[in-house]
């Protein structure tokens, strides 16, 4: 989540907290009827504070800071206004326009986190921006604020940054190995699945690490070579993605360390007993009492009490495999279950969606883009981050999720039908 917020943009964080704060309220009233009265004051509103906004950027000596807070509010409140204008028949309106440019710069911004991209998909972005680019144009004398047409523009700028560092990357890109890397972004990111699930065994990281390996015997030297035994442009991109999915490949692998049999009735056990209290956590955290816990503790002292000398012995007085995994600490940090639990919530339902087919519209996908963006928001630096400020563990795991569902949300969105 971003926090850096100049004191003259102090106010208007406040005031736009305070608006997003209303229409989050005004979304949660399942009795009433949205009033279109009642929305057209809010966004009069956030007009009024864009024009602050704009007027102080616009005087700054330097531009905003890239994680000033005030645009993730902001990104917000034109989120939650979209969703209000939908359902008041204005879908063509500004806060549509900033949403979805929102959305795309999130989406571009992950691309460049992953590294794993292809040109393809990088130009299907270009073509919505250019869409987005002929309504601003469209709309410069009609129904959009100068204050609002301003914030879009600037948007716009930000996306289209973002995109041409992108393209930049990729289209130097030798033809020959273009296919190489197409098939290296698809290896990623069905690692990246792997590792989202709860549960997976090496056999399913087997295959992935084969494909890489059969990539890597095409090198010569070191290098991908053309037909005529030319070095084609792209290497370094193509290498580093090759490294990054091995690195991916091993480090799953060393997250599955094999239990041994005699171990197997003790490490079943461990696991349920975790679930069992790691649910206690979420629905029980503050009505819980010590008398609540003594059937776990009791249960936990009669397993340690197994061991000899800090380890568990077969029958035959061995050490068998598996003592670090019983031992271990748990590979999602407490502060980290709600958000891996809500993430795995979401990836079900668009599997779920996806299945039905498409075309699909974005009233659909808005609240499944809405959830992701809400959970994107709390990471600090790329991280998430517990109240005290420091780095839990499990982020790998739940960084992994949460790009899965933008996977998962971007196919979608590329079968959007258009609403008339």
């Amino acid at each position: 989540m971003s926090t850096r917020v100049p004191k003259e943009e102090l106010s208007i964080l406040e005031a736009l907290i305070n608006i997003r704060n209303r229409l989050q309220a005004l979304k949660k009233d399942q009795q009433n009827y949205v009033k279109v009265q009642a929305v057209t004051k809010i966004y009069d509103e956030v007009t009024e504070q864009v024009t602050k906004l704009n007027d102080i950027r616009e005087s700054a000596a330097e531009p905003p800071a890239k994680d000033n807070r005030v645009n993730d509010v902001l990104d917000d409140v034109f989120q939650l206004l979209s969703l209000f204008f939908i359902t008041i028949g204005k879908s063509r309106e500004s806060p549509a326009t900033h949403a979805q440019l929102a959305t795309i710069k999130q989406c571009l911004e992950h691309l460049n986190e992953s590294g794993a991209y292809t040109k393809n998909e990088l130009l299907a972005h270009q073509n919505r921006l250019n869409e987005i680019r002929n309504i601003i144009d469209a709309g410069r004398d009609e129904v959009i604020p100068e204050p609002q047409m301003k914030l879009l523009k600037k948007k716009l700028v930000a996306c289209e940054t973002v995109l041409n560092q992108l393209l930049e990357s990729v289209s130097n890109m030798s033809e020959e190995l273009v296919p190489i890397h197409q098939s290296l972004v698809d290896i990623k990111r069905n690692l990246g699945a792997i590792g989202a699930k709860s549960e997976f065994v090496i056999s399913d990281i087997i295959p992935y690490q084969n494909k890489l390996r059969d990539i890597d015997s095409k090198r010569v030297d070191g290098k991908f070579l053309s037909s005529n035994g030319n070095i084609p442009s792209g290497q370094a991109q193509v290498i580093g993605l090759l490294e990054e999915c091995y690195e991916d490949a091993h480090e799953l692998i060393a997250s599955q360390n094999n239990v041994a049999e005699f171990l197997r009735p003790l490490y079943d056990r461990l696991i349920d007993l975790k679930s069992q209290l790691e649910r206690l956590v979420l629905t029980h955290r503050w009505s819980l009492r010590e008398t609540d816990l003594w059937s776990y503790q009791l249960q936990l002292t009669k397993i340690d009490s197994m061991r000899k000398d800090g380890k568990f012995y077969d029958d035959e007085g061995n050490v068998p495999e598996g003592q670090a995994i019983l031992s271990s600490s748990e590979p999602i940090a407490e502060p980290l279950i709600p958000i891996h639990n809500q993430l795995r919530t979401v990836r079900k339902l668009l599997l779920e969606v996806k299945k039905l087919g498409g075309p699909f519209t974005n009233r659909e996908l808005y609240h499944y883009q809405m959830k992701l963006a809400s959970i994107d928001n709390l990471r600090t630096d790329g991280k998430f981050l517990d109240t005290d400020g420091s780095i839990p563990e499990g982020q790998g795991i739940v960084m992994a999720l949460l790009n899965e569902c933008y996977d998962i949300l971007f196919e979608m969105k590329a079968d959007v039908e258009e609403e008339v």
